[in-house]
């Protein structure tokens, strides 16, 4: 079991590693997106929606990773408390 986790976290880190070691520099500043995104839409276009689009996905991901990792780690622990009331009976 300790194996598993301990496999799950490397590849979890492993992947959050490559992840940020990949990420195209950002140069652009919070109010000149905010002045580019706000122009675009009085002008009809669609990119301040895709920006704020991507902020929502940006706030989401952690919250998405950390619920999953509390599923699995409640899921495996009910597993385990069904198993000990098995094994103290033999």
């Amino acid at each position: 079991m300790k194996n598993k986790i301990i496999k799950l976290f490397s590849i979890l880190a492993l992947a959050m590693t490559l992840s940020v070691a990949t990420a195209p520099d950002v140069q652009a500043q919070c109010p000149m997106c905010r002045m580019s995104a706000e122009s675009n839409l009085k002008n009809g276009g669609t990119d301040g929606k895709g920006l704020n689009n991507g902020i929502l996905y940006m706030l989401a991901t952690p919250y998405m990773l950390i619920g999953v990792i509390g599923f699995i780690w409640w899921r495996n622990r009910r597993k385990e408390d069904e198993e000990e009331p098995e094994l103290a009976g033999e």
